[in-house]
């Protein structure tokens, strides 16, 4: 009863939530931003959509993880970012404009990718994706439901009163977080000592996944004479995660409970790694 309620209740209604917050905080300017900054929104796509997966892969096989821990470790990967990532760009005085273009172009491209690279990568780490039920089609077009549609939603509502957009998204802004750690307290009541075992096994290679991401997405920026602030931004976006969508996509979508771990270890990690990140950027911007 409880796993049914989490996968089938609870996640979805918590990630329709989290994305009807992300279209409150959008604007029709804001897919200008876009074509404002081009160069900047290549290098952060280029980070976001092929780095970080790959960097995932070799973690998963140099980690040697278990088959379905390592397809929900590149599961996490192919997530785009959020309102976390948004709000530790604010937090770090990094280009905040960027910041929620990249999260809405990756949110927009999420849902036609991932069903595609997982469906290669249970091919590749269980041998068959027919053992594991996920019809690509009907993943993309539930995806599509799930996130855009409540993105869409959500900028109706701010064309129609700016003074409602603002005072639902403050709310649901505190509910995205809440309801992050209501999930993960959840997984771990129904089975905590499994769960206790599973965190242990991909806990490093989660945590090393999120350090080398965040410093990976900052110098990749650099490479191509991205300002300071610039480069911040798409360390968080490639760092930072939407763990919501990922456990959604591996519990609810996939079915798969163990192949949510990663997710769940991520999504707490990266309170703390962002957190120490960001305190590391401020210092560095007093240098540059």
């Amino acid at each position: 009863m409880q796993e049914m309620l989490l996968t089938s209740v609870v996640l979805p209604g918590s990630l329709f939530l989290i994305m009807l917050g992300l279209g409150l905080s959008l604007a029709t300017k804001d897919f200008t931003l876009v074509f404002k900054h081009p160069r900047a929104v290549v290098v952060g796509l280029f980070g976001q959509i092929v780095l970080l997966p790959l960097v995932a892969l070799v973690i998963a096989l140099f980690f040697e993880l278990a088959p379905e821990l390592a397809v929900g470790l590149i599961i996490i990967a192919l997530a785009p970012g959020g309102a976390t990532s948004n709000m530790f760009t604010y937090l770090s005085k990094g280009d905040v404009a960027l910041s929620i273009s990249l999260t809405l172009v990756v949110s927009a491209i999420a849902p036609f990718t991932m069903p595609i690279v997982i469906y290669y990568c249970l091919n590749f780490f269980i041998g068959s994706a027919d053992s594991v039920n996920l019809p690509v089609i009907k993943t993309i077009v539930q995806l599509l439901i799930i996130t855009v549609v409540p993105v869409c939603l959500g900028m109706a509502v701010r064309k129609i009163s700016n003074t409602l957009a603002f005072k639902m998204e403050s709310i649901l802004k505190g509910f995205s977080i809440l309801f992050l750690f209501f999930i993960v307290a959840m997984i771990f009541v129904r089975n905590a000592e499994s769960v206790i075992g599973y965190i242990a096994e991909v806990g490093l290679a989660t945590l090393t996944l999120n350090c080398i991401v965040l410093l990976m997405g900052y110098y990749f920026a650099k490479l191509f004479k991205l300002s300071h602030a610039q480069a911040t931004t798409i360390s968080f976006e490639v760092g930072i995660q939407n763990g919501t969508l990922a456990m959604f996509v591996a519990g609810t979508l996939i079915g798969n409970e163990v192949m949510m771990m990663p997710a769940i270890v991520y999504s707490i990690l990266m309170f703390f790694t962002g957190a120490a990140f960001s305190f590391w950027l401020t210092k560095k911007s007093a240098n540059v």
